[in-house]
């Protein structure tokens, strides 16, 4: 039997994104070109690409695929409406969001958010990756409510919407009979993105906690006025097979974000029998459930006390516990029966 075709676009080639293409490639025949968008300079060309692409691949398919709302959605949506083909965008967390405090989020641009506003308007179905992104209240930031999503920030959009999670390969992260050192955890995030994942945070409660050793992955260093305590250790960027060896040495996983669209590094930590310790923000306790443990507030003191309960907890319940809420909740597996169910549910 011969596969539709369909044209996947996206931003830049993430890890997540090579999932999704595996994914895509067992039922589809796919259309697709690699561009990265992250540099503005390049902004006139990719779209001048990008334009050429669409005018001699639109009639090879009815349906097009775009990871993450921004420029590179805008022609795909518009081409969709224009020749009568079914568009449905994913969205991820920052083409959801304006957090000017954190700097972060693809919306503080009002030029961005013009074109992902459109895109959203005209395409037939927005997939988010969790129901955060359309809208979500955070008391964990600040004393201030703060408010976000797609639907806050952008109105008017009245593209119907279907919640499909993220999924991971779990057998990429299966752990291995490492003996977890204790009272150690470990973090993932890069240098511009410690602010956002409450990388500064972390570094006060471990001058607090010196029987304890903090992994950050990821960076080298970060900037600051302090000294960094002994028991903080840089790993700077690690290959997944460098990764997955300390998360399975390490008995918890910091995700202490401020604003967080999924998660996808703490479910690779989980399979991995990390005990996840995670901020109250978007979808994250909805992905731990009862495995882990919730920061309520932005809080040094409640920050300490939380992680000297899960210090004296029933660390081995919950590791056990952690790797079987992934491997049945958010596996690579549901991701794809949701994900083609829906494309192929728009025609």
């Amino acid at each position: 039997m011969n596969k539709e075709n369909i044209i996947f676009i996206y931003p830049k080639l993430f890890t997540f994104i090579k999932t999704e293409i595996k994914i895509l490639e067992s039922e589809f025949n796919l259309i697709s070109i690699k561009q990265n968008w992250s540099n503005k300079i390049i902004l006139p060309f990719n779209f001048f690409i990008q334009f050429f692409f669409l005018i001699f691949n639109l009639h090879k398919s009815n349906i097009i695929l775009v990871s993450f709302g921004g420029y590179w959605s805008f022609f795909p949506a518009l081409f969709g409406r224009m020749f009568n083909k079914k568009v449905a965008i994913v969205v991820h967390g920052t083409d959801c969001v304006s957090f000017p405090e954190i700097n972060y989020g693809n919306l503080r641009s009002s030029l961005m958010s013009w074109f992902t506003k459109k895109s959203y308007q005209l395409s037939n179905l927005i997939l988010p990756v969790s129901e955060s992104l359309v809208y979500t209240e955070n008391t964990y930031y600040s004393r201030e409510k703060l408010k976000f999503g797609y639907t806050y920030h952008l109105k008017n959009i009245k593209t119907p919407y279907k919640v499909i999670p993220n999924g991971l390969i779990t057998e990429d992260w299966e752990s291995n009979c490492v003996e977890k050192q204790m009272n150690t955890f470990i973090t993932v995030m890069t240098n511009d993105q410690i602010k956002r994942k409450g990388g500064d945070l972390i570094i006060e409660a471990a001058k607090e906690l010196k029987h304890c050793t903090f992994y950050f992955a990821g960076t080298n260093n970060f900037k600051s006025e302090d000294i960094h305590p002994k028991n903080v250790k840089f790993l700077g960027k690690l290959t997944p097979v460098e990764l997955k060896k300390y998360y399975n040495k390490t008995q918890f996983y910091l995700q202490l974000s401020n604003f967080e669209g999924f998660g996808v590094a703490i479910c690779e930590a989980m399979l991995c029998k990390c005990v996840p310790i995670v901020s109250d923000v978007n979808f994250l306790p909805e992905i731990i459930g009862d495995s882990g443990f919730v920061l309520r507030k932005r809080n040094k003191k409640m920050l300490i006390g939380l992680l000297e309960e899960a210090m004296s907890s029933k660390i081995e319940e919950l590791s056990k516990l952690s790797k079987q809420r992934i491997k049945q909740e958010f596996s690579v597996k549901k991701r794809k029966e949701m994900l083609i169910s829906n494309l192929k549910n728009l025609k």
